[in-house]
């Protein structure tokens, strides 16, 4: 039964007009939001035909935010599933729109495009745009950088890269509310060209033609065709205020404009709205249109109810207080100006004492732990695996997480954690058994684009037979045989051996084993078909590879997937060959790109469910979720930068001229053209990159908090130097600031 604090008593004596809620961290903000819906309709704050609308982030809320009304309206005899509705924000879009589709210029037909949708149509128009306009990308690429030699940038990373742009560019506009037609004019009307601005509107343009032409939009468009609806017809908009009388809105902070223009026009000027967030967990503002100020704007405004969740039960005083000494370093202590102002308050308290009825967890200052020692990204590895592997036989029965700050790093630590025998639960793009599909297919077709390499040769082997890796026994003989094939100085001597030069018949007898011949025999008949199948359209070799390889029904459902992506992007990329494939294919296979049908269902995840189990997760993915003991990884100055000299930004690609972040310098150029700001568009080259390092260091300093604030009982954090051996990472900034506070607290708590 759920008993209330005194802070959450105080929000729930709400009754109406605009309140705004800071909660914290583990704060039961949720809880508080269900309770206080579920006591408006007990309390027959509705009228016949009218709901209390709750607007969430994710899919998984909105299933929550279900579950715990209709607990707290059965406890009061109450119907369930009455009186309420529950919707994300492109949720809630969606009713609008389909309700008066006219309104936004749609057909009834129109169909919505997910994100794996939208994201191929994306590519086909940046791709056709690069094929149209080669010289582009000569022009923005570093002089240090040869595209002649350097087929890896030339092929696959500037085309990712110009992707990306366009991406935040769309998303952008769109949240301004902005066609490429309104566009196309003003850049026109400048007295010197903007080729970064008018890349991305023609790739605007294009996409936009596509989703037009089937009819289609996509999830920003359904948003911003909502608040067009909403503003374009008043008697509609009445209606739908008196449909929902009061909103609920969680997760406020990660509000952009266009879902702060919806929910104030549903309330009205006199209307019940009630903002719940916390400013310090805002983390999406990089590839989001959301931003913490929304939130931070409502509860300054004139009344607006300002109350706050501070206490939290869910980690020890200890985590607690490192949270708080974090929040406060920011404030007042780091050394750059701008970024003071990325955490704010309130503080995390404790629970209520005494007799709390969420009462925090018995501390233990010894399990929490920052390792200052240098450690190579392997050594980290390691060392969380064999601390894991040491503490799991004591703690079966507990909740663990390894939290990682990107989702190529998730797979790493999978890895090595399987290879030390710790079971394994996944929270990243992508599945391992995906990656083991697309990793084997990668490796079979890099085979067949070079046949002579006998390092391919090797790989697209063992991937062949990964299957069997598990068994001890044919372990051995299978790495045998794979180191014998990397050895062939030419693969043809094995492959298509003339008479008398068959390379298996050289072979001594000491490696030529008895289980050896009809392994690689088998191997070699195989891939002759395949090789003779090489010319077939790439989609179509896929799947012959896939019958020969896989047997299991969820194999080979991944590997049709596969053959219809590389189907579509054959279609849009006519001279790619199948090394090409393959690169986009081991891209995906590292969780660097996310390809339609291999998205997991975001309708929850329950940490208690996976007791005793290891847990890996990007810590954006960990947001809302708790777990008795967490590892924060990788707290480098890569990952986790502050503005120092020396730190580095993943969004600033080595290969583009000085270094510049072209989507903080389209979007920049997007405001002042909107703006009518021509000087601004004409500002030092780079600009746009400096002042982005601020906003996305910010953000990382929230997601440190968050990290941090996943931890019940035990925490530690480490750091690692990086994959750049010329360059290496240091410990983030906060890091030394963390681990100098813990320090001096062991120092109080056993002076000398």
């Amino acid at each position: 039964m759920f008993i209330p604090r005194e802070a959450q008593q105080r929000v729930l004596a709400y009754t109406g007009g605009k309140m705004g809620v800071s909660a914290v961290p583990g704060a039961g903000k949720t809880q508080t939001l269900s309770y206080l819906a579920a006591k408006i309709i007990n309390n027959g704050g509705l009228s016949r035909g009218q709901q209390l609308l709750i607007v969430t982030l994710v899919n998984s809320a909105v299933n929550n935010f279900k579950q715990r009304i209709e607990e707290f309206t059965r406890e009061r005899g109450l119907m369930p599933n009455m009186g309420y509705r529950v919707r994300t924000l492109h949720g809630l879009a969606n009713d609008i729109v389909r309700e008066r589709p006219d309104l936004a210029g749609l057909s009834e037909e129109f169909a919505i495009l997910d994100e794996p949708e939208s994201e191929e149509i994306l590519r086909g128009s940046a791709l056709r745009w690069m094929n149209g306009h080669p010289g582009f990308i000569y022009e923005w690429t570093n002089e240090t950088c040869d595209l002649q030699t350097n087929s890896k940038v030339r092929n696959t990373d500037w085309p990712e890269l110009i992707v990306d742009t366009a991406r935040a560019f769309i998303r952008q506009a769109k949240d301004l509310q902005v066609e490429p037609g309104a566009i196309q004019p003003r850049l026109h009307r400048l007295r010197t060209p903007q080729p970064l601005l008018a890349m991305c509107n023609d790739i605007y343009h294009s996409y936009q033609q596509a989703l037009r032409y089937q009819s289609a939009v996509d999830f920003d468009d359904l948003i911003r065709m909502a608040l067009q609806a909403l503003q374009s017809d008043p008697e509609f908009l009445a209606q739908l205020r008196n449909r929902w009388p009061y909103i609920l809105e969680d997760e406020a902070q990660d509000s952009s404009r266009l879902q702060e223009e919806i929910l104030r026009l549903l309330a009205g000027e006199s209307g019940n709205w009630v903002r719940v967030g916390d400013p310090n967990q805002a983390i999406y503002e990089t590839f989001t249109t959301a931003n913490p100020r929304y939130l931070i704007n409502f509860l300054a405004e004139p009344g607006v109810q300002q109350r706050e969740l501070p206490n939290s039960g869910r980690s020890t005083r200890t985590i607690i207080r490192l949270a708080n000494r974090l929040s406060h370093w920011v404030r007042l202590e780091h050394p750059v100006l701008a970024l003071r102002e990325a955490l704010v308050p309130p503080d995390i308290r404790e629970a209520d004492a005494p007799g709390d009825p969420q009462p925090n967890p018995p501390d233990r200052p010894d399990r929490v732990s920052i390792l200052m020692k240098s450690l190579t990204p392997e050594d980290e590895l390691r060392k969380i695996a064999k601390s894991l592997a040491e503490w799991l036989p004591q703690n079966r029965e507990s909740t663990v997480a390894v939290l990682v700050p990107s989702n190529p790093r998730g797979k790493n630590v999978v890895d090595e954690l399987r290879k030390n025998g710790l079971e394994v639960v996944e929270l990243l793009r992508i599945s391992a058994q995906t990656r083991e599909t697309v990793s084997t297919l990668a490796a079979i077709l890099r085979c067949l684009a070079f046949p002579w390499n006998s390092q391919h040769l090797s790989k697209a082997y063992l991937r062949a037979c990964s299957r069997e890796m598990a068994q001890p026994e044919k372990a051995e003989i299978i790495k045998r045989a794979a180191n014998l094939l990397s050895k062939l100085r030419r693969t043809e001597d094995f492959t298509s051996p003339l008479t008398g030069e068959d390379w298996l018949e050289t072979l001594p007898g000491l490696d030529l084993t008895p289980e050896l011949r009809p392994r690689l025999e088998n191997f070699r008949e195989v891939l002759a078909r395949w090789q003779a199948a090489s010319l077939l359209p790439p989609d179509q070799l896929i799947l012959l590879i896939a019958q020969d390889l896989f047997t299991e029904p969820a194999e080979l459902a991944l590997a049709h997937k596969i053959a219809l992506f590389i189907e579509n992007l054959a279609g849009e990329n006519p001279a790619h060959n199948l090394n090409e494939f393959a690169t986009e294919l081991e891209y995906i296979a590292q969780n660097q790109r996310r390809m339609r049908g291999f998205s997991e269902d975001d309708y929850g995840f329950d940490p208690e469910k996976h007791r005793g189990k290891v847990v890996v997760a990007t810590v954006h993915k960990a947001k809302g979720l708790e777990w008795d003991r967490v590892y924060l990884s990788s707290v480098n100055n890569y990952d986790f930068p502050s503005c120092q000299p020396g730190d580095s930004y993943i969004s600033e690609r080595w290969f583009v001229r000085n270094r510049q972040n072209l989507q903080a310098e389209a979007l920049a150029g997007l405001m002042a053209l909107m703006q009518n700001d021509v000087s601004a568009l004409y500002m030092d080259e780079g600009t746009a990159t400096q002042e982005s390092r601020n906003a996305y260091s910010a953000e990382r300093l929230r997601l440190l908090y968050v990290g941090i604030t996943r931890a019940k009982k035990e925490l530690v954090i480490t750091w690692n130097t990086g994959k750049n051996e010329k360059n290496k990472c240091t410990e983030a900034l906060p890091l030394s600031a963390l681990y100098a506070y813990l320090e001096e607290e062991k120092n109080h708590a056993h002076p000398a």
